[in-house]
């Protein structure tokens, strides 16, 4: 939210109350508290003049938090974001003579200025260079009376909507990425970002997976620890700040340090939590019936037959809206004019070797059998004055679930448990953004305005530990749509409803890259777009794509997704796209775990990769599929791609090399542009890797150990290891193989026994 109007003025209406000093501090434990006040002339300037308290602590080694405090007198309504802390790793001091102020943890220096009227916070990398910080004019009590609170007739006691204002410094060329799901540029300079989950498709600067969480090319991230709506001007009011904005008297940041991209992801999910598991069958292709069309299942039996006669494997089918009957979302209950037999015929898809998948939402419609039990037993969210709150958006009449509630947490779970009991494997855990702010009630009392991101999070964790209590841990998993910080603890997530364009197919990449910075390690896409039907030469170009992220899954709207719809050189298409997914198994299962222990997400933009190539900053058309595999998806009909070969910090490793043709290689810090018909697209092998894969297993869950091979680029230059994880049960290392360079330039392994293939 912008407050300002140029360099020297405010907006009508508007305000701030800027701090200029430090009053008094002092230091408790492992903890800073500062007074801080206006500009101090005199004595008398202490008198009807606000202040704001400030806390400094590090829950982590590494992350350094600032809590700034207006007024203290408010209600703490929950909720909170769970923080991971842990004590012992900072170290406090002050220098008199200096007026300086020094709170270290870890690499990590806060210096914070005590000098008369001379506030300054300055974030130092282990180098004492300045990551940012806060200089004069950046911290500020905003009172605004352009809105509803304000009544001019109160006097001197009329109220002002009240915001805490925090500007962060930033250095010339430095770069802002994250937030979340965001589908506008990946480098968010320029852009006002409002924290606030909407159901608002894929073209807007609305999104459903909204993150406080920015990440920036100099070394650092930043956390803003608030479930409430938070704005954020990202060099969009001052050129030289990120100006974040909350409403109410309280707003607490969290500065993490990372000497890499990796690393502050790395940091960051310590704090808010590691991204979990997913079973390896997750990782075939997914069918759905799309949303209007038909479900009946001598329909959906032909397309089954159809993937089978052509040889295109298939892992999931997924069950949309009209699974229920209309008008009764959710009641969690089959049809009976559609589905007479849904037992029978969910046990027949199993048969076929099939997991399922089934969707639902929070809500619960006036007309389902369910709204009465959930009225009488105070399971909706409530208006002020008792009554069930309701609209007829979506759905008619609906209520939403209130997920503070144990019993209605519970009460939800239990239908969830039925659908299981017949063979359900996961659910689809759409919307949650469309939630009430004004006038309603939470059980637990919680703040509404605190409650409309944070429900996401509510929502899915409850459906999550449902499906988890069953198949144990890191083996269940959702397809959700909005999610909150922590969401990453229960995967998976997909890109909402976007268009049938190359443009759309664009800006849900930008939307997943943005995403996987946020601490988030799996993504998909709706594959051929949502809304509208696909023409054939973007289906198989959103097919490749598609099945070159973590999670694949051709959806849409109002017509169906089976490739020969389309033309049978789509089926062609597709059958190779997944063929080539499941050979690459293994490989997917080593770099999740390891994105399950330090947040680095399969999917990754240039940059995250290959920090020390500047040029890698600007790329968001491309990206890396785990760190050996460069993909350039092509969002032309004609089949041209132009695309960037990172430099490699390895220049004796060789070259990097195509998938498709291991006679073409390409040199480092290139751009190259190429046309591409439907057989092929750039995807380059880096130098000096090894890639495990596995072209004998015919589905992902079949045994990892038989049949390994690693594709070894180039010359190593030192030992690599490879893991080898146990497709049963993804958090289990099976096998850890060694390849080590040899004397005349090849390589050798040890450990298991595997074939290597010198693609170079």
């Amino acid at each position: 939210m912008k407050f300002t109007s140029g360099m020297w003025c405010l907006q009508d209406g508007v305000n701030i109350e800027w701090m200029s000093n430090v009053e008094r501090f002092s230091v408790e434990h492992d903890s800073v508290n500062l007074l801080l006040n206006k500009f101090q002339a005199h004595r008398g300037n202490t008198l009807n003049s606000p202040t704001i308290s400030a806390r400094v602590t590090s829950p982590l080694e590494g992350v350094i938090g600032v809590k700034l405090v207006h007024w203290a007198g408010q209600n703490d309504n929950n909720p909170h974001y769970h923080l991971n802390k842990t004590t012992g790793h900072t170290k406090i001091q002050h220098d008199d003579a200096k007026k300086k102020l020094n709170y270290t943890s870890g690499s990590l220096n806060l210096a914070v200025s005590t000098s008369a009227n001379d506030l300054a916070l300055e974030f130092q990398s282990p180098a004492s260079k300045k990551l940012t910080g806060q200089s004069p004019r950046s911290i500020g009590y905003v009172r605004d009376q352009r809105t509803e609170k304000h009544r001019y007739d109160d006097g001197i006691y009329a109220e002002r909507q009240g915001y805490m204002l925090a500007g962060l410094d930033l250095g010339v060329g430095e770069k802002i990425y994250g937030l979340g799901e965001r589908f506008g540029p990946l480098a968010k300079n320029g852009q006002t970002v409002d924290i606030w989950n909407e159901d608002g498709g894929t073209s807007s600067e609305l999104a459903y997976k909204n993150i406080p969480l920015y990440i920036s090319s100099k070394g650092y991230g930043v956390f803003i620890n608030h479930p409430g709506k938070v704005s954020l001007e990202v060099q969009s009011e001052r050129t030289t700040r990120v100006n974040i904005s909350v409403p109410g008297e309280e707003i607490e940041y969290f500065v993490v340090y990372g000497a890499t991209p990796k690393d502050i992801l790395n940091r960051y999910t310590a704090l808010t939590g590691r991204p979990a598991l997913v079973p390896s069958w997750s990782y075939n292709l997914w069918l759905t019936t799309s949303f209007t069309t038909n479900y009946d299942e001598e329909t959906v039996t032909r397309f089954l037959d159809g993937f089978r006669d052509r040889d295109i494997p298939l892992g999931v089918f997924h069950f949309d809206c009209f699974w229920m009957k209309s008008y009764q979302w959710c009641d969690f209950d089959f049809d009976s004019e559609m589905f007479p037999d849904a037992l029978g015929y969910l046990k027949r898809l199993k048969e076929r070797g099939l997991r399922i998948s089934v969707w639902i939402n929070p809500y619960i419609a006036q007309a389902s059998p369910l709204f009465e039990v959930g009225k009488k037993n105070g399971y909706f969210i409530k208006r002020i004055d008792g009554s069930v709150w309701q609209w007829d958006m979506w759905q008619a009449g609906m209520a939403v679930v209130d997920f503070t509630n144990p019993a209605a947490s519970k009460w939800y779970n239990s239908h969830l448990e039925r659908l299981v009991e017949m063979g359900v494997d996961s659910f689809k855990t759409d919307f949650a953004e469309r939630i009430p702010v004004k006038g309603v009630q939470y059980h637990n009392g919680a703040d509404p305005d605190r409650m409309h991101n944070y429900y996401a999070l509510l929502y899915n964790k409850t459906v999550y530990e449902t499906l988890s209590e069953r198949v144990g841990h890191n083996q269940g998993l959702l397809f959700a749509r909005s999610t909150a910080p922590g969401g990453q603890a229960y995967p998976v997530h997909w890109g909402g409803d976007c268009e049938s364009t190359f443009e759309a197919m664009a800006e849900s990449l930008r939307g997943g890259l943005s995403l996987m910075l946020s601490g988030y390690i799996f993504w998909a896409s709706d594959i051929g777009g949502f809304e509208g039907t696909p023409p054939p030469a973007l289906y198989k170009r959103w097919v490749q794509f598609g099945l070159l992220s973590t999670h694949s899954r051709l959806h849409g709207s109002s017509s169906f997704r089976v490739p020969w719809i389309y033309g049978e050189d789509c089926s062609d298409v597709l059958r190779d796209c997944v063929k080539r997914k499941i050979l690459l198994t293994p490989y997917i299962l080593q770099e999740a775990l390891k994105g399950h222990g330090n947040g680095t997400p399969l999917m990754r933009p240039l940059f995250l990769e290959f920090p020390e190539d500047l040029n890698t900053y600007a790329v968001d058309t491309q990206y890396m599929f785990g760190p050996n595999l460069l993909v350039a998806p092509v969002f032309t009909e004609e089949g041209e791609v132009t695309f960037y070969v990172p430099l490699s910090p390895d220049d004796e490793a060789g070259k990097w090399i195509s998938w498709f043709d291991h006679s073409k290689s390409y040199e480092s810090g290139r751009w190259y542009t190429e046309t591409h018909d439907f057989d092929t697209m750039p995807i380059l092998i880096r130098p000096g890797s090894v890639t495990v894969t596995n072209p004998t297993i015919k589905a992902p869950e079949d045994d990892a150990l038989e049949g390994i091979e690693l594709l070894v680029n180039g010359h190593l230059r030192v030992e690599t290891t490879v893991e080898i994880i146990n497709s049963a049960q993804s958090g289990e290392i099976l096998k850890t193989v060694r390849v080590s360079p040899t004397a005349d330039g090849k390589a050798e392994a040890s450990g298991h026994s595997v074939k290597l293939v010198y693609v170079a």
